[in-house]
This record gives C-alpha cells, structure tokens and sequence, in this order.
C-alpha cells in the first residue's frame, strides 16, 4: 500500500493532470484524508501553479446541488481555486489536449467590486461587493477516475477544475433576479436540461457568502477583480468529441462551448 503525505497528494495530482492520467481516490490507500488536509494540499498546488507563473483569477464553489451532492456522496459545498490558465475566452474550443474526461455545466459569475472578508457574511452583504453578474460555464475535469472521490479527495484535487468562461458582458446584480434566473442546457440544438439559479444552494448570492466564510475559516478573504463560480445550476453534461454545448441564460444572455473532434 502506498504511503501518502500531503506533499506526495500534491505532487501527484498536478502530474496526473499534465499527463491526462486519472487513478484511484487517494482515500483507498490514506482513508485519513478529509477535508482539512484537502484543503492544505489544495493551497499547496496553487502555490506550485503560482510558482510556474500562473495567476490567480478567482474562486470557484463546488457541488452547490444538493442533488450532485448525493450523486458524488459528500454532504457540503467545497471551494476551490481559479487561474489564468483555466480561463478561456468566449468562443474559444474545449481544450480536449489539457483535459481527461471533461464535463460542462452552466455558472452564474459574479465578478467583484470590493473585498469580501468572512466569518459571518450574508447574501446580501456578498451581493453588495459584487459589479457585475455574467453568464459562465465550466468545464469540470477530475483527476480520478470514473470522477469518484470522498471529500478529502475532491478538495485536494481543487474541486475537479478544469477551465471556465464567462460572457463578454454581464448586468449589475440589480438587474438579475438571481433565484430565479433559468438556463437551458443544449447539445447540438436538443435540449436536455433545465434549471434556475435556485439550485445554487437556493440562491447564487448564498454561495458567495459561503465562499467568503469558508476562506476565513483559512485566513482568507475574496479579493476585488476575482471572478467566483457560484457552482453548476444542472448535471454536467459530457464533453463529447464534435458536439455543441450551448448555455441560454434568461437575461443573462448565452455561453456556447464547442468541443472539438479531436485532442489539439
């Protein structure tokens, strides 16, 4: 059995994700990982993407459905990091050549006005450091395979990230009934699912806010100009080689992913 240590977690899932190669949970071999070890080997991958010049764009929440939470077997949301070479811009492809076994969901993003410093901020006070409201996807890409993990393994592995992108424009968060926003999710014109922003944890606003109390519990706080992923309003559809994703927001406007058919 293998011996595991934060350090060799860390080293580990940035190998898999540079090599395209998943592997079983780290919990088989160290049941001892939970969420707080997750989170330090979390903070410890950053600190190597920072190191080799990435730069931190952001946070992202995870398995804000409560649905998804039962389909993945864990019980809370999770935060996790953004950076500059996740993000893509709008219309660029998938990047099937980065990624193992990609899957795409719909985001509300909020991009921020102001610091956001926990414990105990509300929804409303979340929503008053925020400058715009954007329509946004992610493509969700776990180093595990068959994307099966406890807790301690998705945090480790930065809540299966893998790339975003958000629309060009956004409103003000006046302008955006976020509870009730619907999207529709389409691949190559059929489509195949429906929510509205009340799957996020009941209101988006509410995610942020327990960003911003899960980063305190670390020290932490989100920053103005970070662009937060609320978490995925619907199931993650696949990436599949040759399809369209498109994501059609009610006010929001509409995100389209393209994959293509063939690894670049």
């Amino acid at each position: 059995m293998t011996v595991w240590t934060e350090d060799t977690v860390a080293t580990e899932l940035l190998a898999c994700e540079a090599e395209r190669r998943d592997r079983v949970k780290f919990s088989d071999d160290w049941p001892e990982l939970d969420v707080e070890a997750g989170y330090r080997i979390q903070d410890e991958t950053l600190r190597r993407r920072l190191a080799r010049g990435e730069r931190l764009t952001g946070l992202k929440l995870g398995l804000t459905s409560k649905a998804k939470q039962e389909r993945m077997g864990v019980d809370t949301p999770f935060v996790a990091w953004l950076t500059d070479a996740m993000e893509l811009a709008p219309g660029d492809p998938v990047p099937l050549g980065a990624l193992i076994h990609p899957r795409i969901e719909p985001e509300i993003v909020f991009v921020m006005a102001r610091r956001l410093e926990g414990p105990g901020v509300t929804a409303a006070e979340a929503l008053a450091a925020v400058a715009g409201v954007y329509a946004g996807a992610e493509v969700i890409d776990s180093r595990f395979r068959d994307f099966k993990f406890t807790a301690g393994d998705v945090v480790a592995d930065n809540a299966s990230s893998g790339a975003y992108v958000v629309a060009a424009t956004g409103l003000h968060p006046d302008q955006v009934d976020l509870v009730d926003e619907p999207v529709t999710v389409e691949v190559d014109g059929v489509v195949v699912d429906r929510a509205r922003g009340s799957a996020v944890l009941g209101d988006p606003a509410l995610a942020l806010a327990l960003g911003a109390n899960e980063l305190a519990k670390r020290g932490l706080a989100i920053e103005p100009g970070w662009i937060v992923l609320t978490g995925g309003m619907t199931d993650a559809v696949f990436a599949e080689p040759g399809s369209a994703v498109v994501f059609r927001f009610g006010t929001l406007g509409e995100v389209e992913l393209r994959v293509p058919k063939e690894a670049g």
